[in-house]
Parts: C-alpha cells; structure tokens; sequence
C-alpha cells in the first residue's frame, strides 16, 4: 500500500471574512501525480500558496511526512523537499541554460555552501541528466531567453527537478503552449511522477487525462469531488459546476 507523503486536514484560510479555501481534506500519496481542477476562484492557487508556505492557513493542518508545515518558514519547506514552480516561467534569461540549472544545483543555497561549490564530475553529470529530462540538452549554452515560451517551462521544471524535491507543485504548466509542447510536458511529467510526488493545477481537460493518477475537484473552496478523470468527468456536481461551463 502507498504510503502518504502529504496529508491536508481541515485546512481553512480566511480573507476578510472569505473562506478561499474551506475546511479541505486532500491526501497525496507518494509518487502520485494529483491534478486538481475547478472553475475560476475554487481555492485551487491558494492550496498550494498554503502548502509552500507564501499563505498562512486561518486553520487545520498540512502534514508533509513527519514535519507540520504550517508553522514553517518558506526556506524551510524548500529544504525538506517541497518545489514550487508558479504560472509565469520565473528564470535567469540572461543567464545559458546550464548556468540556470548549475546556479539552482543545492550546493549553493548557503554562504558556506557558495563558498564551496565547486564545478565537479557529481555537478556535471546532475545537470546533463536533468537537461536530457527535459529537452533542453542541445540547448545547454544558449542563453535562457531566447528559448521558446514552452523550453522556458521545462527549463524552470528543471531547475526544481535539480534540488531534488519530493513533491514538486506546478500552477498550469502548459498554459501557452503549443501541441507538441503539450505532449512532451505531459511526457515528462509522467517520467517525473515515477520518482516523486506532483500536484499540478490544469484546465486543459485534454492534458489532465494523459497525465493524472487521481482528480480533485475544488469548488469555493472545498472538495467536490475525487476519483479517476472518468470518474469526475461523469459526476453531476462536476458538470454542473465546471465542465458544463
């Protein structure tokens, strides 16, 4: 049986008076690829705002492991394994592809460990392993913004993928890219998820059944509904509330 990595229990966030995110319960097993859909201010953002700590929760608990997350700054999560990577691709354009990946390598999150960094074999060998994940190995000594707008996401999913996270988050991944984009992110998605656990928020329905184990559905905050893509696209709630529209 699978063990769960991440455990969210009547998690409630408040602003002004408005519940964003209400009294939510959501397990992730490890090595799961959870998509969570829902309509436009279902709370879906603010979750994992809430699970990487850039929002305090009003109440309830986010259990990561042994380690509640709540009370923990932002560094700390990143420490203990938990990746965020945001709608708006967030990279050093003026920096190459291998300078991005090399400057997010975990040797060098301290002044110590800065001081210490050295360009190794160990170094090496991690970035061309991760820029062969995601596409970009021909591309290593281009400069970063001069990639297209998809070779941009996965160059940021790379520079997660190399501090070695045990929950990546990812906010719309493929949102402006073009078809063949798609299918590889969806393919290095799937590759991912055999390592590590992913929470990916998506409203392209296409994208979601290449890539999801499981399906939560948010509405005002809460759970709606739970299950396989089919099950959740033959849910009358669902339709009501989203696919419907």
């Amino acid at each position: 049986m699978a063990q769960i990595l991440l455990a969210i229990e009547g998690l409630t966030v408040s602003f002004d008076g408005f519940k964003a995110v209400d009294d939510l319960n959501l397990y992730i097993e490890e090595k799961e690829l959870r998509v969570i859909i829902g309509p436009n201010g279902a709370g879906k953002t603010t979750v994992l705002d809430l699970i990487c700590g850039k929002t305090k929760a009003t109440s309830g608990s986010i259990k990561f492991k042994d380690s509640e997350l709540t009370k923990l700054p932002e560094y700390k999560l990143v420490q203990l394994g938990v990746g965020r990577k945001f709608q708006t691709p967030s990279i050093y354009e003026n920096l190459t592809v291998f300078e991005n990946l090399e400057i997010s390598y975990p040797k060098g999150r301290n002044v110590f460990g800065a001081l210490r960094f050295k360009r190794d074999d160990v170094v090496l060998n991690k970035i061309h392993e991760i820029a062969d994940m995601i596409f970009l190995t021909e591309l290593l000594e281009i400069q970063s913004g001069l990639l297209s707008h998809g070779q941009k996401q996965w160059l940021e999913i790379g520079m997660l993928l190399i501090q070695d996270p045990e929950l990546l988050m990812l906010d719309e991944p493929v949102a402006g890219m073009s078809v063949v984009e798609r299918e590889k992110t969806a393919e290095l998605l799937n590759k991912i998820a055999k390592g590590r656990s992913l929470i990916v928020i998506e409203h392209d329905m296409e994208f979601v059944k290449q890539i999801a184990h499981r399906v939560s559905v948010l509405h005002q905050g809460k759970l709606l509904a739970e299950g396989s893509m089919e099950s959740v696209q033959a849910n009358p709630k669902v339709i009501e509330v989203y696919l419907g529209h």
